[in-house]
């Protein structure tokens, strides 16, 4: 993946221009190119090559300096870094430090950032479930943003067209609220989790544990082999780079199936300031970047663009860009661009232990996390006095204990054969958080970044439908604990910052009318036909799943229609 010399205008002359090279943009890389489009692959930061770049990936816990841990500068230094669970000694080098690319919180957020080529690809939880058309008809139904265009039906075998090529381990569950998709085999439960599975089944109608579904190679097809990846090796080391190829990552699929066809020059480095508006032609032209490093301003040109810098540098990038004809912002007539920001309520955990079922241990490690438990709150209809609802993790371990009550020759015995404690069992919610034009985000109007990008101003929180959403989460878990049999159970709110969900979505929104929405169907500006967004920036409402496998299948779906417009018409209607 290595990036050539540009110094004319016909050798900065692309068919596609791709701005980002995480999941969507690497998926839209892999898709351009596949379809014969010379592909110019734009990131704003550092060149990461699958394997050699991953620097601790094969260290033991006794080689790195301070054990995996952070020291008390770099926590000082770094608290918005720092408060990511994958921030640590081992993977650090793959975020974006606090002071290096500062923003405006106007409100408390923590934006958590991966500058590099693969983007936060490199350290995703890896977690994969697709939508069902109880959440794209969501908003409809239920009073809020707008309707979405598109339905289950539209992206079901793009869906498929990604897992397949991307490898998700799952069970074929049958459920209406979670559809099945085109699995590798499943990462099975250990007996706790299998136990608090019968125990809903038993108990409650409606409601279901499953194994998690997640983008990890359990068995390689052939298609996997021949990106050269192998099978998951089960090591957990999963935010230092993958050498396996184990799990999904555009450093180890995408980008590299994107270069065997020779039509991708990628291009690390390169700070996307704004997009290029030819007001005659009624169209965008090109990318005007900042060299991260020299400064330099460059222009890139391409009849057709896909942004997928992730949501709210997308957002940003548009909203930089301003002409005589979008003076709010390329696409933004209707003044929408920017709002109806939302993103994933994390703030509730629920722990709990178990003494039963002590003839098993926790036997080797889950790369999927355990047990998954889809949303069954307001699903099939409006049933408490909040919106929509949330989906949970569930897990169950068993940890080692020592005493060290003694003192002498017998400390040292106990020390040295540690005993195992009964099982720990966890869970954690992901509430779905209503967009809504308060929660917004734009430029600041004086203060600059390094590249002379206006530095973004954050305005988002959570509301009340937050805090009663979480609230049921307790509640009901609780019961379902207590039904289990499980004791000690605490409820804890890890108060989470907004952005800490690394979820971000919305601002760039698709719907029908260009009066209340900025994308079309296909993920189209509607008032600048050849830019497509396919990232985050593009989602109307948040759903409760993990949203990355969305992301990358709207944007296999989008080259799809583009590429076939171009030869249709240019783009041009």
């Amino acid at each position: 993946m290595s990036n050539i010399n540009i110094d004319s205008e016909k050798a900065r002359t692309f068919d596609a221009i791709v701005i980002g090279s995480g999941a969507s943009g690497g998926w839209a890389a892999k898709e351009l190119a596949e379809k014969g489009l010379k592909t110019l692959v734009l990131e704003r930061g550092r060149p990461v090559e699958h394997v050699k770049d991953y620097p601790t990936t094969n260290m033991y816990p006794y080689e790195f300096e301070h054990r995996n841990q952070l020291t008390f500068k770099e926590q000082e230094e770094n608290p918005i870094a720092a408060s990511c669970y994958a921030y640590r000694e081992d993977a650090k080098h793959f975020f974006v430090k606090d002071k290096e690319h500062p923003y405006v919180q106007e409100k408390p957020f923590d934006w958590i950032r991966g500058y590099q080529v693969g983007g936060k690809s490199l350290m995703w939880a890896r977690q994969t479930q697709r939508w069902s058309d109880f959440d794209f008809e969501g908003p409809a139904r239920d009073g809020f943003a707008v309707d979405w265009p598109i339905r289950y039906a539209d992206i079901a075998p793009w869906y498929s067209h990604v897992e397949r090529f991307a490898g998700i381990s799952g069970n074929r569950d049958g459920l209406a609220e979670l559809p099945d998709g085109d699995f590798l085999p499943a990462f099975p439960l250990n007996a706790v989790e299998d136990h608090f599975r019968k125990t809903v089944k038993e108990k409650y109608q409606g409601r279901h544990i499953i194994s998690a579904r997640c983008a990890h190679l359990s068995k390689p097809n052939q298609t996997h082999i021949d990106q050269g990846r192998v099978q998951c090796q089960n090591r957990i080391l999963c935010q230092r780079g993958c050498p396996f190829g184990g799990y999904f990552s555009s450093n180890s699929s995408t980008l590299p199936w994107a270069q065997k066809t020779g039509n991708m020059t990628l291009r690390p480095f390169s700070v996307v300031h704004s997009i290029l508006y030819d007001e005659a032609k009624g169209r965008a032209t090109g990318v005007k970047v900042i060299d991260t490093n020299s400064k330099e301003e460059i222009d890139f040109f391409a009849p057709v663009i896909f942004i997928n810098a992730s949501a709210l540098n997308t957002n940003l990038i548009l909203l930089n860009s301003i002409s005589s004809r979008f003076p709010q912002g390329l696409g933004n007539d209707n003044g929408l661009l920017g709002k109806y920001i939302a993103f994933h309520n994390y703030t509730a955990v629920i722990t709990a232990e178990y003494d039963g079922l002590l003839q098993y241990k926790t036997d080797g490690r889950n790369p999927a996390g355990g047990g998954y438990i889809p949303r069954f709150r307001n699903v099939y209809k409006q049933e408490t006095d909040f919106l929509r609802g949330y989906a949970a993790g569930f897990g169950a371990s068993r940890a080692e204990v020592r005493d060290t009550s003694a003192t002498g020759e017998a400390l040292i015995e106990n020390l040295l054969n540690p005993q195992l404690g009964p099982w720990r069992v966890n869970s954690h919610m992901m509430g779905e958080t209503i967009p809504k034009e308060s929660n917004h985000i734009r430029l600041d109007t004086q203060q600059k970044d390094d590249w002379g990008v206006p530095l973004l101003r954050i305005s988002i929180d959570y509301d009340e439908n937050d805090r009663k959403l979480r609230q049921d989460y307790y509640e009901q878990m609780s019961e379902m604990f207590q039904n289990a049999g499980f004791t000690n159970i605490k409820t804890h709110d890890d108060n989470r910052r907004p952005g800490n969900d690394i979820h971000e979505m919305g601002g760039v929104r698709m719907g029908h009318d260009p009066k209340t929405s900025l994308l079309n169907k296909w993920n189209q500006l509607h008032l600048c036909k050849n830019v497509f967004i396919t990232d985050g920036a593009c989602m109307t409402s948040t759903g409760t799943q993990n949203p990355t496998l969305t992301y990358m299948a709207l944007a296999a779906r989008a080259v799809d229609y583009a590429v076939k417009e171009m030869k249709k018409n240019g783009l041009k209607g």
